[in-house]
């Protein structure tokens, strides 16, 4: 049982997953929200019968897999579709974080959390350490329309979706600036590991 857990989150290409694969190869297990939350919408589970019956059958595919692309025009723009979409998936999601992170074996456990600072603080509050990847607004859009190809229209309403870069920037133990080449987050990780392996000899 990993006992002591740590969060990491950040706005949309901010650089969360090269931070937490930092973490992996300094032999940290890394849980992902999102993949959980890709196992939880899979046919036949009871999340995707209740997103169908929220949203209508022009969510799901013609083989009845989650169309994401629709699902996420559905809510980008629509803060109350948002919520609901958010009030079916994330207590699930946090849930079977929570039960992963008791079975993890090492010293401590990443929890890689996209939306935490839109999540109320007591939903997390057997979290230890929060970890925030910072990125300036400009590297942010750039990196969202060079990377992903998006119109950059579309990638301002995505990151305006989201929580504010001060919401986030509130609830950080650590701050990772990621403004500068992904090989410094390599550095960074090397010294929060070394910090998190003592705190969790503390406990």
């Amino acid at each position: 049982m990993s006992g002591y857990v740590v969060a990491v989150t950040g706005g949309v290409a901010s650089g969360k997953t090269a931070l937490t694969r930092c973490f992996e190869t300094l032999g940290a297990p890394v849980i992902d929200a999102d993949l959980i939350t890709r196992e939880l919408v899979e046919p036949g589970q009871p999340a995707l019968a209740e997103i169908r019956a929220a949203f209508g059958a022009d969510v799901l595919d013609a083989h009845g897999r989650l169309n994401r692309p629709a699902l996420r025009q559905r809510i980008v723009d629509d803060a109350h579709a948002r919520r609901r979409l958010e009030a079916i998936l994330h207590p699930r999601v946090r849930e079977v974080l929570r039960a992963r992170s008791r079975l993890e074996a090492f010293a401590y456990c990443i929890l890689a959390i996209p939306l935490l600072a839109e999540s109320p603080v007591e939903h997390y509050a057997w979290v230890d350490r929060t970890v925030v990847v910072d990125v300036h607004p400009d590297t942010q859009l750039d990196r969202l329309v060079r990377r992903d190809g998006m119109a950059e229209e579309a990638a301002r309403r995505l990151i305006a979706a989201q929580a504010q870069r001060a919401a986030r920037l509130r609830i950080a133990d650590h701050v990772v600036i990621n403004d500068g080449p992904v090989e410094a987050l390599a550095i960074i990780a090397a010294r929060l590991h070394a910090r998190f392996l003592y705190a969790a000899t503390q406990r």
